[in-house]
């Protein structure tokens, strides 16, 4: 083969990639240009490294998104040896707020029980338990620990100053924050065994793999059975009807064993619930459909 076909190849399929990297572009600015919300997304490949990002430096409210960062900060601790799954932690009826996400609570409404940090952390991530989080953020001192832990990673662009229960406050659903580049980053990084050990890594992935949230969210656009280890995060509403923001972040396993990150953030959204886990769901599908094409075009 001459150098002139061996350029004319590669040439062409790179612009066979880039086709199809702009048209999935213009697919999810379809989803998101006429919707009543400010989108961010950031998509990457883990192992063949390419990427897109629509707003990717958006400014956004985690929401329970900061679970998953507070879970690594516990797990670095279990590989540092200060703390252990199987030890038990004492929950008093007062650490279980009533007017809050608690699956725990209603397992448990009397409190005054054991409970091992494995469990506590399967109602956190799995299930989004608000009082299982502010119990994980105190056992590991606080939020300036979840914030220096993440910062050591890498991840600049985050910010975490209050549990659960001081988001009770609306004003305070505004605090902590991320950007869905800064996700996709960290995700990777926790997914390659830069953060924890094998073993701790492999734990998290599995209680992400496990989340019983958000099922008509991402999950709800990828086939049935596929593999989304994630995290979600939603706000109530005002007065007004504005949702201050919904989220979902994962790690997504191709039919080819590869796998791809998807970060997407929502925020000062005035769409029905409905149609907002629709907006995530429809952004999934297409980045899927995308992956999966790819597959069959190379």
């Amino acid at each position: 083969m001459t150098k002139l076909s061996i350029l004319l190849i590669s040439f062409f399929t790179f612009q066979a990639f880039s086709q199809t990297t702009s048209d999935l572009r213009k697919e999810l600015n379809q989803i998101i240009t006429t919707k009543k919300a400010t989108v961010g997304i950031s998509i990457k490949s883990i192992e063949d490294k390419d990427t897109l990002s629509i707003n990717g430096n958006l400014k956004a409210p985690l929401m329970s998104v900061f679970k998953f960062h507070i879970a690594l900060t516990v797990l670095n601790k279990v590989d540092e040896g200060k703390l252990s799954l199987g030890q038990k932690i004492f929950i008093k009826k007062k650490d279980l707020n009533e007017n809050t996400w608690s699956p725990m609570r209603e397992d448990y409404p009397e409190g005054n029980m054991d409970l091992t940090l494995d469990k506590l952390l399967r109602y956190t991530v799995s299930h989004s338990d608000n009082n299982g989080c502010d119990l994980l953020i105190k056992l590991v001192g606080g939020t300036k620990e979840v914030q220096k832990f993440i910062n050591k990673q890498g991840i600049k662009d985050f910010v975490i100053k209050v549990n659960e229960k001081q988001m009770e406050t609306w004003k305070n659903l505004y605090i902590n924050t991320t950007t869905p580049l800064a996700t996709t980053e960290l995700l990777e990084k926790f997914y390659k065994g830069v953060i924890l050990k094998e073993t701790t890594k492999k734990y998290l992935y599995q209680i992400m793999v496990e989340t019983s949230r958000g099922l008509t969210w991402l999950k709800a656009g990828l086939p049935e059975g596929t593999e989304l280890a994630h995290r979600t995060g939603i706000s109530g509403t005002n007065d007004n009807n504005l949702r201050v923001a919904m989220n979902d972040v994962g790690i997504v396993k191709l039919p080819n064993g590869k796998h791809f990150i998807i970060s997407v953030y929502l925020k000062e959204i005035t769409e029905t619930k409905e149609d907002t886990e629709k907006i995530i769901a429809d952004i999934a599908k297409a980045t899927w459909n995308y992956f999966t094409k790819r597959k069959l075009d190379n």
